[in-house]
């Protein structure tokens, strides 16, 4: 797409692919990080396809989720991390396509 081409595109139509972007992309995320609470009580070892993903997922997750274990607290057994960082994520994503549909 040439520049001229892209000058043609209303800033209405940009801002509306960027916000749907970013949705999908917190989307995926999200259900990533679901996968990954779920996979965690999966015994270790239980097949390798498991341990594939588990590995994947422990990749793309952990560095984000690790923020939030610094803040929150264990209570017991119970990892709160998760939940605080699916939080985060769609808070994060309303204020950016607020932020973006009020600029463009």
């Amino acid at each position: 797409m040439g520049l001229a081409a892209f000058r043609s595109v209303p800033l209405a139509d940009t801002a509306s692919s960027v916000q749907q972007f970013i949705s999908v992309f917190v989307g995926v995320y999200v259900l990533c990080i679901l996968v990954y609470v779920l996979l965690s009580w999966v015994p270790v070892g239980a097949s390798s396809a498991l341990e594939r993903a588990r590995s994947f997922l422990h990749e793309v997750c952990e560095p984000y989720l690790r923020l939030f274990r610094r803040i929150v607290p264990q209570i017991g057994p119970l990892d709160l991390s998760p939940m605080v960082a699916v939080l985060v994520l769609v808070v994060g994503e309303q204020l950016v396509n607020q932020l973006i549909g009020e600029i463009l």
